[in-house]
């Protein structure tokens, strides 16, 4: 793919929209990546920190599903098995009321969250499930200190060390799920680091996008787009 097809004909000057431009935060997509470095070449990329995190979370939310279904499966089979005895199943009931196979239904949202946020329940239900799945907790924990890296980071340098020993305490769990975490943020290290120099997001942009969103879904479709884009501006600008 001819990757300046994808910038609008108004944009061919690469002196004309890089004159100005230092930083630019983007997502993880190689290909605007690619883009950025052709036509900002003086500008610092960095790699947005909720896309990276958002990696993590995805990988630990995998990993929490892959244990449900063997929970699942084992359940099936218990009451197979019961079926075949003539008797009653009854799963395993944890002090909380919760079965395993609810344990860890219900725990979708306690993994994404900081401990501090938790509710008393979800502290309780999150003490059960790390006692019996003893992998997510230390999925849950390398989580919670790359939040902890980007919170309190604010030198490249040491940003650099600090990614590089969670990088190794993640190896060492050899969890599968985080294995294309790693190569993913290892391919882009170089725009991660370069978060905290600044400390800057994309999360204006994202929400500027949503507004742009809800207000387009109130239309079936727009005609006049000059005219769409003034109601914008009106709008939001």
């Amino acid at each position: 793919m001819d990757e300046k097809k994808v910038i609008p004909e108004a944009f061919a000057n690469r002196q004309l929209i890089s004159h100005g431009f230092e930083e630019i935060t983007l997502d993880l997509s190689p290909t605007i990546k690619r883009i950025c470095k052709i036509y900002f070449p003086n500008a610092e990329l960095v790699s947005d920190r909720f896309h990276v995190q958002r990696l993590m979370n995805e990988a630990i939310s995998d990993m929490r599903i892959d244990c449900r279904w063997e929970t699942i499966e084992l359940e099936n089979k218990e009451i197979a098995f019961a079926k075949e005895l003539g008797k009653k199943n009854n799963p395993l009931t944890f002090n909380n009321g919760d079965t395993r196979r609810q344990l860890l239904a219900r725990s979708r949202h306690i993994i994404m969250k900081h401990f501090s946020k938790w509710t008393d329940s979800q502290r309780i239900r999150a003490e059960i499930l790390f006692r019996e799945y003893p992998a997510l907790e230390g999925a849950y924990q390398v989580s919670m200190e790359l939040t902890q890296i980007y919170n309190t980071t604010t030198s490249k340098g040491v940003g650099l060390t600090r990614l590089a020993h969670w990088y190794n305490k993640v190896e060492r769990l050899n969890i599968k799920f985080f294995k294309s975490v790693i190569v993913s943020m290892q391919n882009i290290y170089d725009t991660v680091a370069n978060y905290f120099i600044r400390g800057a997001t994309k999360a204006s942009a994202e929400s500027f996008n949503a507004k742009i969103k809800a207000f387009r879904s109130q239309f079936r479709g727009v005609q006049d787009i000059p005219f769409y884009i003034f109601r914008i501006e009106k709008f939001f600008a």
